[in-house]
């Protein structure tokens, strides 16, 4: 858990220096889908799979508990998922179209997304036995949670304050991501009682994009 900010930092810079070279070639709108497509490649659509089972999850007026676990479980994708991915999907290419100058914004942000995973996942109830998540776990984890967090808040804001073109972007950009993903860990909270991996990954990607359009907004 202790690597997921670095982690985060280094797939955002890969992003953004991909975004920046592209920009180059293409239009912004073009090289925008194409890092989207990159990102994609590079965390194998597994936050995106988690959304998508979120969306289905936690979004519908049902009241069963075990149901919505149920639902999460399932492999297929529903209305609510398939509607938010695409919701996102295009808000990720109008935010990254409007960030081809800001590669360390960027990177900023990947590292703040992935920096709340870590702290919500060895902070919060995980609701299903077993799962990928227990394997990043050790005895007593919320221990490591203040650590982690501080340094990963640090790097995230180091990068983004050597980076913004507009000084208090990177810091409005931090700040939306987080408390996007938060609001995502809110959720599932009142719905289900805790978090799962499927939880996480779509915290991060809520985060991310809500950094990105926060970042277009300041730019």
């Amino acid at each position: 858990m202790r690597w997921f900010p670095f982690v985060g930092a280094v797939i955002g810079l890969v992003l953004g220096l991909a975004l920046r070279g592209a920009s180059e070639v293409w239009t912004p709108f073009l090289a925008a889908g194409l890092v989207v497509a990159l990102d994609l490649a590079l965390t194998g659509m597994l936050h995106f799979d988690g959304l998508a089972d979120s969306a289905d999850g936690l979004l519908p007026p049902i009241p069963d508990r075990t149901r919505r676990l149920a639902i999460m479980a399932d492999p297929t994708t529903g209305a609510f998922g398939a509607s938010v991915i695409g919701i996102v999907l295009l808000l990720r290419l109008g935010g990254l179209a409007s960030a081809t100058q800001q590669p360390f914004v960027i990177a900023a942000i990947w590292c703040a997304s992935r920096t709340l995973m870590a702290v919500a996942a060895l902070c919060m109830t995980y609701v299903r036995e077993g799962g990928l998540v227990t394997d990043f776990l050790g005895p007593n984890p919320s221990r490591h949670a203040p650590p982690i967090a501080i340094v990963g808040l640090t790097a995230a804001s180091a990068l983004a304050t050597a980076g913004a073109l507009v000084w208090w972007a990177g810091t409005a950009a931090i700040v939306a991501t987080v408390l996007a993903g938060v609001a995502v860990l809110w959720l599932a909270h009142r719905r289900i009682g805790g978090i799962t991996g499927d939880v996480l990954g779509a915290a991060a990607v809520v985060g991310e994009t809500a950094g990105l359009l926060a970042l277009a907004a300041a730019w």
